[in-house]
């Protein structure tokens, strides 16, 4: 896949991924409306925490990462095992989040015991939140089948499917919470009419490409034991900001400490911060993995060296403006998506805070999926592993520092640092493993993208606080600003993309 390729494809995903991130603002947007960062919005984000954190997992880190790599090398090598292979996988998936399900829902007092230990101090929030992790839990099973068609799909080069399944997710909760207003039920019953939904765009693409399911015996497969077995440490390796994640939502439920609404501020903040995140960030590395995997099958280092450092170089060259426009614009940004009805001011402020401090790794955590997917299609799974332990760790133990001067932003923060370490460790370590990763380059233009996005800074900070213009009037100014300036600090990223554009036309 060739660069042109490769921006097309992350054209495709992004394009759908903003659909969908829109219509998630307008499903928190609505969500901030009825219930603010007080009990019941709290009870949803916690109740939703597991089954949204294995979406997470699985639909953006596992099933691209350990699917995509060997269902490539089938259709390369073993193209007739390909589909044969393909019904395993399925069957497998049938079973096992089948079980987990169940489990899950069998034990959803201890599970919100672990993931939020403060809802003890509020009987009413345990219980509410109990209930709806029961509701939700099947949840997982629906996105799990969803991830393994986009893994099946992303394969075959189709990305637009299921890049436009989550828009679905977010309708069926925006029209229930309509419906059922300040019932927190809602909520819950359009998360599992959007898993159907979620599942069901895809299945008409997967079988007009030849898939046909049929229930067999023979789970023995080498490939899918292959996958099973790099399953665990994939989704450890390549999706540590999740385990940050779920480890501030333990701590932020610690009202005493980090202060009361700690769990919706930091739940808010990250839908804003995943934005950009996941329109570039994810896309990109969706976009490349197959082009990865089939450069390391087919031994080009070079190569595959060159398609990594493009894709760090372009993500930097859209999410360093980002990560700093976010955290000039934290507050007014906040006030504008979610301060109405039960969203007050203090929400606001809590929010805000943790989105400040968010935004500084943005730039990592969007890297780390590139970095990832390179030791995979190398297949080195031991190596991210190892380096997304010792940035959990690092987490934990900031988190235990940071949270009593700083409150929920410490939290956010330690995510941050964590996210940053575990950036330049697998680079380092790639380095190592591969030789020079054009690092020249890509610190070259992190430098010039730097400077254009301060210089877009200080545009920012005349309009929004000093002449207090509109907030979507600053965006428009910013982006504008962003765009000259890396044109004036000669960036390569910008004219090869406004090249391809061009050509494009």
């Amino acid at each position: 896949m060739s660069k042109k390729h490769i921006i097309r494809s992350a054209g495709i995903i992004g394009f759908g991924t903003v659909i969908s991130r829109v219509l998630g603002f307008v499903r928190d947007i609505i969500i901030a409306r009825y219930f603010g960062t007080a009990r019941y919005a709290e009870a949803f984000v916690v109740a939703f925490r597991i089954p949204n954190m294995l979406r997470d997992l699985i639909g953006e880190g596992a099933t691209n990462a350990a699917f995509v790599p060997v269902l490539s090398e089938y259709l390369v090598k073993k193209k007739e095992e390909f589909w044969e292979l393909a019904n395993v996988i399925l069957n497998l998936l049938l079973i096992t989040l089948s079980a987990i399900t169940i489990v899950g829902i069998l034990a959803s007092p201890l599970i919100v015991r672990l993931i939020a230990p403060g809802f003890l101090d509020d009987p009413e929030k345990f219980t509410i939140t109990v209930k709806l992790t029961r509701l939700m839990f099947p949840y997982i099973l629906l996105i799990g089948l969803a991830a393994y068609t986009m893994g099946v799909l992303n394969s075959l080069k189709h990305f637009s499917a299921p890049a436009f399944g989550p828009c679905f997710l977010n309708i069926a909760i925006i029209i229930c919470a309509m419906i059922w207003g300040e019932s927190v039920m809602g909520l819950a019953s359009g998360v599992l009419i959007g898993g159907v939904l979620q599942l069901a765009i895809q299945i008409p693409v997967l079988y007009r490409k030849g898939f046909k399911f049929s229930f067999t015996k023979k789970l023995n497969h080498l490939a899918a034991n292959k996958i099973g077995i790099l399953l665990l440490p994939r989704i450890l390796g390549s999706c540590v900001y999740q385990v940050n994640l779920f480890v501030n939502t333990i701590l932020a439920s610690l009202s005493g400490i980090v202060g009361a609404g700690g769990v919706a501020a930091l739940y808010y903040a990250n839908r804003i911060f995943q934005f950009p995140l996941a329109i570039f960030g994810i896309a990109i590395a969706q976009a490349v993995l197959p082009t990865m995997s089939r450069e390391a099958l087919e031994k080009e280092p070079d190569k595959l060296k060159h398609t990594l450092s493009f894709s760090l170089r372009v993500i930097n060259f859209i999410i360093i403006p980002a990560s700093i426009g976010l955290i000039m614009l934290a507050v007014p940004m906040t006030r504008v998506l979610f301060e109405r009805g039960k969203f007050d001011q203090n929400s606001t402020r809590i929010t805000a805070n943790a989105l400040v401090f968010y935004s500084i790794g943005l730039f990592s955590y969007s890297g780390i999926k590139i970095l990832v997917n390179c030791f995979y299609s190398l297949k080195d799974t031991l190596t991210p592993v190892k380096i997304a332990g010792a940035s959990l760790l690092l987490n934990i133990a900031l988190n235990i520092v940071l949270m009593f001067p700083l409150k929920i932003g410490g939290l956010a923060f330690s995510a941050s640092i964590s996210g940053i370490f575990n950036f330049f460790a697998l680079f380092y370590m790639l380095r190592k493993k591969i030789g020079s990763l054009e690092g020249y380059k890509i610190l070259s233009s992190f430098l010039k993208v730097l400077m254009a996005s301060l210089s877009m800074a200080a545009i920012i900070y005349i309009c929004s606080f000093k002449i207090g213009l509109n907030l979507f009037i600053v965006i428009a100014i910013a982006i504008a600003s962003y765009i000259m300036a890396a044109f004036i600090f000669n960036v390569r990223e910008a004219k090869d993309l406004l090249l391809w554009m061009l050509k494009k036309k």
